[in-house]
């Protein structure tokens, strides 16, 4: 369980990032997280992972706490984060490299190494690009690596901080398919995006402004309770075609299949 209890955080007191920031992330779910530029929702991946510390206020993973040192160590191989950028986390010359990079910080086995490698790998479908060096990669691939670098180090949490924004539509889907496999075998996810689209395939939206929760809930009733475009948001087309021609089919993220099971029940 990952808990913000009253958490505040600024660089400069007088101009407050977060703001009294309390909410809770249960083992398992799929969370995505929304919220104007600059409205701090960076901020908060980067104290989920004790990155960064809150100035009052306590950000708690089980019974480990990101401001006492001692437990930073644990919370970093628990919680993994994939940025926006996949390019600022290669410090190697090869996937592969990259890939163990990670694990001999955790000092896992020598003998485990090459099993994590290959099981992080196959589920992100990247077993031919072993040796591969990262430059060569397209956009979508390094995200890819990055997401492997990762999952190699079996995390509980897997945090994506905006990390489909540079990518084009067909990377996009690649990782948000990741997404969903992974949430299906149990992992957590918390996906920080603007991509409106895609917290549809999320179970739990939280909506972030002014360093403060405003909507917490089901994307599907943010959707029909919350004024977007007061957040500086957009409906993502899926909605606007569910709104507009009014299905009763439940709102998903594929447009399409909302059409066929419409159609099929009538």
């Amino acid at each position: 369980m990952l808990i913000f209890d009253h958490v505040h955080f600024y660089y400069q007191q007088e101009h407050p990032i977060l703001d009294d920031l309390s909410f809770t992330i249960e083992p398992g779910e799929f969370v995505a997280m929304v919220g104007a530029n600059g409205c701090g929702k960076s901020t908060v991946a980067k104290l989920m992972d004790g990155l960064l510390l809150p100035k009052q206020g306590h950000v708690t993973f089980g019974n480990l706490e990101t401001s006492n040192p001692e437990d930073l160590v644990s919370i970093h191989e628990k919680i993994g984060i994939v940025f926006q950028n996949p390019e600022d986390q290669f410090i190697t010359t090869t996937v592969l490299d990259e890939i163990l990079f990670g694990l001999q910080n955790i000092r896992v086995p020598r003998e485990e190494m090459d099993q994590r490698v290959e099981e992080a790998l196959h589920m992100v479908h990247m077993e031919d690009y072993k040796e591969a060096m990262p430059h060569h990669l397209s956009g979508g691939q390094k995200q890819r690596v990055a997401i492997a670098a990762i999952l190699a180090m079996r995390p509980q949490i897997i945090i994506f901080d905006e990390a489909t924004s540079m990518l084009d539509p067909e990377g996009r889907e690649q990782v948000m398919k990741i997404m969903k496999e992974l949430h299906r075998q149990g992992m957590t996810i918390i996906h920080i995006t603007h991509h409106m689209d895609e917290v549809l395939f999320a179970k739990r939206l939280l909506l972030l402004h002014e360093g403060r929760i405003e909507f917490d809930g089901e994307p599907a009733t943010f959707f029909e309770t919350v004024n977007v475009t007061d957040y500086q948001l957009e409906k993502p087309f899926s909605v606007r075609l569910h709104q507009n021609l009014h299905l009763n089919t439940p709102l998903t993220a594929d447009w399409k299949e909302m059409i066929r099971s419409e159609w099929n029940a009538n």
